[in-house]
């Protein structure tokens, strides 16, 4: 597990925090994502799998949601905190295996303001959690608990792909795109790359695999997505909007040519 000595602690604090507030109804905490692929870039997330054994209660969601703001901070803005990405699901809500999945809680570095003002979602499907979870049976280190290839029942193809579909039907246009624009562009790679080969890679893999497919245009703009990514260099998204619009309906519709 390649993760930095800062991070381990943030890591570690975050664990003790979700046991002290779940006691008994915790099952098991996995870390997954860039911290168990390749390493934590500068702007990555903490990605963690929280398991419970039931639904939480009321003040539970509320004091976990707020405790986790004060240990997590918006990427690149702490020298301290990363951003903490956490997900809690309810393991006989996930076993045996359904689709679409219900997703107990997730709180993220995007939610920060709903959160301080007193809001937090409820219970709902994810279809995401069919890839999330996929990834973490695939590679991810239990920080509680028993491994997550045996917790958890492997997601048939047909729902990872029913999931990729729905992902591909968000961004349709600039306004879908603003603001987000590495990320998708990192994504797009990523789930084009797990169409291709049936398995998961990280951003910077899926992006490196995906360029020399690309024309010159759209894989040099994946390549300055997949270097910010890695914290070598800053770019100006929004005077490359035509630019990512482009990219984004031409690799969208290859990806969903295959998926058909």
């Amino acid at each position: 597990m390649n993760v930095l000595p800062c991070a381990q602690k943030q890591i570690q604090t975050a664990c003790a925090l979700i046991d002290s507030i779940l006691g008994s109804e915790l099952m098991a905490i996995h870390l997954y994502g860039s911290a168990m692929e390749r390493g934590l870039k500068p702007l990555s997330d903490i990605d963690l799998l929280v398991t419970v054994r039931s639904p939480l209660r009321d003040e539970q969601r509320r004091t976990l949601m707020q405790k986790l703001l004060g240990i997590s901070a918006w990427p690149g803005t702490s020298e301290v905190y990363r951003a903490l990405e956490v997900t809690v699901v309810v393991w006989s809500q996930i076993v045996p295996w359904h689709f679409p999945p219900v997703r107990e809680l997730q709180f993220g570095e995007w939610l920060r303001d709903d959160i301080t003002n007193g809001e937090y979602e409820p219970a709902q499907p994810d279809p995401d959690l069919a890839i999330l979870l996929t990834k973490a049976r695939q590679n991810s280190f239990p920080l509680r608990g028993e491994a997550a290839s045996t917790l958890f029942e492997a997601v048939p193809e047909r729902d990872l792909q029913h999931t990729f579909r729905q992902t591909l039907a968000l961004w349709n246009g600039a306004d879908d795109l603003e603001g987000d624009e590495r990320h998708i562009l990192l994504t797009l790679a990523r789930i084009g790359y797990s169409v291709e080969t049936g398995k998961i890679a990280s951003k910077d893999e899926a992006a490196a695999w995906l360029q020399p497919q690309l024309p010159e245009a759209h894989a040099k703009l994946l390549g300055e997505a997949r270097a910010e990514y890695l914290g070598l260099v800053t770019v100006d998204w929004a005077e490359k909007m035509p630019q990512v619009e482009a990219f984004v309906r031409e690799v969208k519709k290859a990806i969903q040519e295959k998926l058909a």
